[in-house]
């Protein structure tokens, strides 16, 4: 299926590692110009290097307010439009409700949710004249609760309650807003989480072996499939949506 995304600006933060590389790759694989936004260059050139630098990136820490705006503006400055922006850049920090305390629950909130919001706002101007599309990563943490991550699924949470209204919102502008969400998809930042734990082998074993489909788990390049998709005209009627792409682990039952 040619998903037409041939060219198209789509601005992707975090995408140098895990979920954003895995991201990133499919749209290069699309034609698509991916523009990295991550705090680390060593990290972004990197990333762009496997994809042979079809696209570019800028260095910024998403977490000071000010760096969103001025990401967005580089951007523009490079290619003079937005076409579709990809929120994705956190971290599940493990700040919990019995040892967290106010300052560490704020930092996650910037760190996971609040430059969802200052991304958006700032290619919202881009995004209506192109009528582009948003992609928001968003994660189980939300519905299922994990227990030890309140800020990180509050985060998500809210990430899921701006899709919904962002669709709404921009319903005017013919601008789509949808969210991906994922549920065990392994990463280094998962990797490095397995391995803290006594039997990394053994407890990687318990958590695929819960994942309904193949008991294994989900691909970077599979979210970044149906990233592309959503960030396509092929979904052009698709707007407002939580779509998981987890081999059916939150929906379907355990007992599988």
């Amino acid at each position: 299926m040619d998903l037409q995304l041939e060219g198209k600006i789509i601005v992707v933060t975090g995408g140098a590692k895990g979920i954003g590389d895995g991201i990133v790759k499919v749209l290069a694989g699309e034609g698509a110009l991916p523009v990295i936004i991550g705090r680390n260059k060593e990290d972004n050139l990197k990333a762009l290097d496997e994809i042979s630098h079809k696209g570019n990136h800028v260095v910024a820490e998403l977490t000071n307010p000010d760096e969103c705006k001025k990401a967005i503006d580089a951007v523009l400055n490079m290619y003079g439009r937005i076409d579709g922006l990809v929120n994705n850049a956190g971290v599940n920090d493990g700040v919990n409700l019995e040892n967290g305390d106010y300052d560490r629950f704020m930092a996650s909130l910037h760190k996971n949710l609040v430059h969802y919001y200052l991304m958006a706002h700032w290619a919202l101007p881009s995004l209506i004249q192109s009528k582009g599309a948003i992609v928001n990563i968003s994660s189980k943490t939300a519905e299922t609760g994990q227990g030890g991550t309140s800020a990180y699924a509050a985060a998500n949470g809210g990430r899921n309650a701006l899709t919904r209204e962002w669709a709404v919102e921009l319903l005017k502008y013919g601008v789509r807003v949808n969210a991906v969400i994922v549920a065990e998809s392994y990463t280094p930042l998962y990797e490095k989480w397995i391995q803290t734990l006594p039997d990394p082998d053994e407890a990687l074993k318990r958590i695929t072996d819960k994942i309904p489909l193949g008991q294994r788990m989900t691909t970077t390049e599979e979210i970044g499939s149906t990233v592309a998709f959503l960030l396509s005209e092929k979904s052009s009627h698709t707007t407002g949506q939580l779509i998981h792409v987890d081999g059916g682990y939150v929906h379907l039952d355990r007992a599988l």
